[in-house]
This record gives structure tokens, sequence and C-alpha cells, in this order.
């Protein structure tokens, strides 16, 4: 699903972002990029959606290896991820609805393909009852779920978050792991990046930890006793 070989990211005028990171996440795995402030976390994400592009060695998402396609097919494989961000960017003018309607109208779906997955997203996230609300008639908690269900919408095989609940009390944090956790159980590979240590810990997931670019621990939580 996602390999890396070391890899590498140097900004415009030398500053190394991330170097020589090697893993693998298969496919239905739900993982952690965790680490302080500047540990390159949001890089790692914008390098595996594509928004980014290597310096140095391998990364290889979803059966492709993004520096390696045309910059007209680049689109295509970004349209294969689900993107999940800190501050939402929902459109203060669409309802929820609408707002979740947004990958799929860009697509060219079919108004009645639209409305019906657009209604299964909804119901997923808890939401199915608030689908004409504007988003600022929601709360923080519900704008991140309409934000997650306009990243699931289309169905993507990965699902990426940056900071999902950094803007978030730590029950609706909770909520929202949990949601993540149901949607890796129905086969979507999910990549989280957050600094929130104890509620990572709590999840009993995969984590990579990074420290000034570098990979320093791929933490495997035992499996606990039947």
């Amino acid at each position: 699903m996602i390999e890396a070989e070391s890899l590498s990211l140097r900004y415009p005028g030398g500053r190394e972002a991330l170097g020589d990171l090697s893993f693998r996440i298969d496919a239905g795995e739900m993982v952690f990029i965790t680490g302080r402030s500047g540990a390159g976390k949001s890089t790692l994400v914008k390098l595996i959606a594509n928004l980014l592009l290597p310096s140095r060695g391998v990364l290889r998402v979803l059966d492709c290896e993004p520096s390696r396609l045309a910059r007209r097919h680049r689109p295509g494989l970004r349209r294969r991820i689900g993107m999940v961000f800190q501050d939402h960017r929902l459109l203060p003018s669409l309802s929820a609805a609408d707002n979740v309607a947004l990958p799929l109208r860009i697509q060219g779906a079919p108004d009645g393909e639209i409305e019906r997955r657009v209604r299964a997203a909804l119901d997923l996230v808890g939401l199915g009852q608030r689908a004409r609300a504007l988003p600022a008639t929601l709360s923080g908690g519900e704008q991140q779920r309409v934000g997650i269900a306009r990243a699931i919408v289309h169905r993507p095989p990965l699902l990426l978050a940056d900071e999902p609940t950094g803007n978030l009390d730590p029950q609706l944090s909770v909520e929202i792991m949990a949601l993540f956790e149901r949607l890796g159980a129905h086969g979507t590979t999910v990549l989280i990046a957050s600094h929130d240590l104890p509620l990572i810990r709590q999840m009993r997931k995969r984590v990579l930890v990074l420290e000034q670019g570098r990979l320093q621990e791929d933490f495997r939580p035992q499996a606990e006793p039947a």
C-alpha cells in the first residue's frame, strides 16, 4: 500500500525535512505518525498524498511511484486518497451535504449516485440528520466529521489525516479516533499524523516516531493476552 525506501526531502535552501526513511504500511493497517513539532509529520503526509515529491529515495503509494508519474496523471492518484485536515476546510456557504458532495461533483458522478453516497457517508459519521446544516451551525466535532465524510465519500483505499483532533476536546478526540478505527475495520488504510501521545497510546496501533526528520522508532504494540 505504502512503501518508502531511503526516502528524503530537502527544501530549496538546503534544509532537510526528512532523511533516509524506510518503512512499509500494508493495506488495511491503521498507523500513527508522531513526533515533536517540526519532526516532519506533515511533510511525510504531504509526500504520501502526492502534494510534494521526494528529493531522494523511493516512495510507492497505491502501487504507483508518484515521482515517476507524468504531471497529468498525478491528479488521478490524488483522487484515490482521502485527506482530513485539522481545520476542516469546509466551504461556509455550502451545507454539510454539499461539502461532502464536492469530490464526487469534481469527478462528474451522476446526481443519483452523489445523493446515495453523500447520505451513506454522513450516516457513517453520525450526521445524517444534519445534512442541510451550514458549517457555522455545527460544533467543531461535527465539522470534523463532515470533513471525514467528504474524505471518504468517493471510497478511497487510503485515508490520510493531519492532526485531525488538534482542535477538539479529549472526549471528541476519542470519538473521532474510534470512527477512523471503524473505517480501518472496513478495509481502508488509515494513516494519522498526531502529537497526542496519550490518545495514540490508548488506540494501541502501530506508531512511526519521527525525530528531526528521521524515523526514530517503528513501534508495534503487542497483542493483548486472550
